[in-house]
């Protein structure tokens, strides 16, 4: 298992090469108005929701696995 905090372009790269089974993604509940997307645009993922746990201060921590 390896570990990416905050590294778009290299998670990118590694789902482009098929190297990605899970993701863990942590959605906090923030509007900024803008920001980088995780996957390009108009590209699809194909990832199937394992799980979601809404936390007390409203982060979501969701787990998806790879198609």
């Amino acid at each position: 298992m390896i570990r990416v905090l905050g590294s778009g372009e290299l998670v990118r790269s590694l789902h482009a090469a098929g190297l990605v089974e899970e993701y863990v993604l942590l959605i906090h509940p923030i509007v900024l108005g803008s920001g980088t997307r995780l996957f390009g645009e108009g590209e699809r993922a194909g990832l199937t929701l394992q799980e979601a746990i809404t936390t007390t201060t409203g982060v979501v921590i969701t787990r998806y696995r790879t198609k």
